[in-house]
């Protein structure tokens, strides 16, 4: 009990869904037969999950993030608008172009570098990659595992996809951006989302408490060129990200081999002028005991009676009122539950006949998830690297921002698909 009363309240969810879900399998409440597929489905995910955090975690201490978010603060030239631009670009177009998890991850330690780097709040930065993180992965098939199931649902190659999401995509965005400004980076706003950043004080951590300053309202000192410690884990560990990025742009290497490839680089380098660095702590336990166990509670739920409560709650009416339903159902439940297994779940509720209902069910599943710490993968992964880097965003004020944020894109990217039919 002691043991228990230790962990993180995270912990203590991780393993109570896994224990539930088990419980559901020996208990018959769920067939082995679906709980095997399930578990066959995302086996991939979870390899990614677990090598690409690795791979973050070396990247981060061979200060590859400090380098680029120097380079990126520079580019600013001290302007906060500028920096913001630059921020929300480089943020939308890595999960465009990559994927919203490995946004994330990668994204997420480079923000929080740069934060610290220059010496003003966190939380702005933080906010800014984890909404784009899930507002931005509307476009292309590898943005969001949810679009690959759609795009074959209803036979989109990458460009068909991109030519219909291209307006719900630019009006996500859109709405992001103005939510950004307006909650965290306007005047004002920015100072005061810093007094809620901490530092655990630990390896990587982001010392910002102390640090926020503002020389003028729209203003901020550039910092210096960044040199790393260790030149040699420098390259290294670039030259594995860099791989990574190209093996799933250019080869299209599945996301897990690349990353595993990428980490398997890292740890090595490691091996060889860091061993210290190299403990069981960098795999992300939580996540990889986390995600089973919601896959298999949310499959027994689909067993016993999700799947017709979908069914009612979505509709058969191909129309805009029923696009709106099925974005505002799967927007909804993917932040009770999360946004992969209810789109798995909500697919199967859509009319087969009714491909735009079922992107906008894909709309309300990938902008929408942006309320609760779970309701998306990429918001778990980013919630984790906050942790580690000492960084806390209050959950309330996470909750009340993202529910704006959720309801105005998502209800803006509905519209613009049914404009541009």
């Amino acid at each position: 009990m002691s043991v228990l009363r230790r962990l993180h309240v995270l912990d203590r969810v991780a393993i109570g869904l896994l224990a539930t879900g088990l419980v559901c399998v020996a208990s018959g409440l769920l067939p082995t037969g679906s709980a095997s597929d399930a578990m066959t489905r995302i086996a991939p995910l979870l390899a990614f999950l677990g090598t690409v955090i690795v791979l973050a975690e070396l990247t981060s201490r061979a200060e590859v993030f400090d380098v680029v978010a120097a380079r990126v603060a520079r580019a600013g030239r001290g302007s906060y608008p500028l920096l913001f631009l630059l921020c929300v670009a480089f943020a939308s177009v890595t999960t465009i172009a990559l994927n919203l998890d490995t946004t994330a991850v990668l994204l997420t330690p480079v923000m929080l570098a740069l934060a610290a780097r220059l010496g003003i709040a966190a939380v702005p930065l933080a906010m800014t990659t984890v909404w784009l993180a899930n507002t931005a992965s509307l476009l292309l098939p590898v943005s969001n595992l949810t679009n690959l199931l759609a795009a074959d649902r209803v036979a989109l190659s990458p460009l068909g996809l991109a030519g219909r999401m291209w307006a719900p995509q630019l009006a996500a965005i859109a709405v992001t951006m103005a939510c950004l400004w307006g909650f965290y980076w306007r005047r004002g706003r920015r100072t005061a989302a810093g007094s809620s950043d901490g530092s655990s004080g630990g390896p990587g951590a982001v010392q910002v408490t102390e640090r926020v300053r503002e020389k003028t309202p729209d203003r901020y000192e550039p910092p210096p060129v960044h040199s790393p410690a260790d030149p040699v884990l420098f390259r290294a560990c670039a030259l594995a990200c860099g791989g990574f990025l190209l093996a799933i742009l250019v080869a299209d290497v599945e996301l897990w081999i690349a990353s595993a490839t990428a980490a398997a680089v890292a740890v090595a380098a490691f091996a060889l002028r860091g061993r210290s660095a190299l403990r069981w702590s960098l795999i992300p336990w939580r996540l990889l005991v986390m995600v089973p166990g919601m896959f298999l509670v949310v499959e027994t739920v689909n067993e016993h009676g999700l799947h017709d409560l979908l069914a009612s709650a979505v509709g058969e009416d191909g129309g805009l009122l029923g696009q709106f339903r099925a974005a505002a159902v799967g927007g909804g439940l993917s932040n009770v539950l999360n946004n992969l297994p209810v789109y798995l779940a909500g697919e199967g509720a859509v009319p087969v006949a009714n491909h735009d209902q079922l992107l906008a069910l894909l709309v309300g599943t990938n902008a929408g998830p942006v309320i609760t710490p779970w309701a998306s993968l990429a918001t778990l992964l980013w919630y984790e690297r906050c942790l580690a880097y000492g960084v806390r965003v209050p959950v309330a004020r996470l909750m009340g921002t993202g529910a704006v944020l959720a309801v105005t894109a998502v209800a803006a990217s509905v519209a613009a698909l049914a404009l541009t039919r």
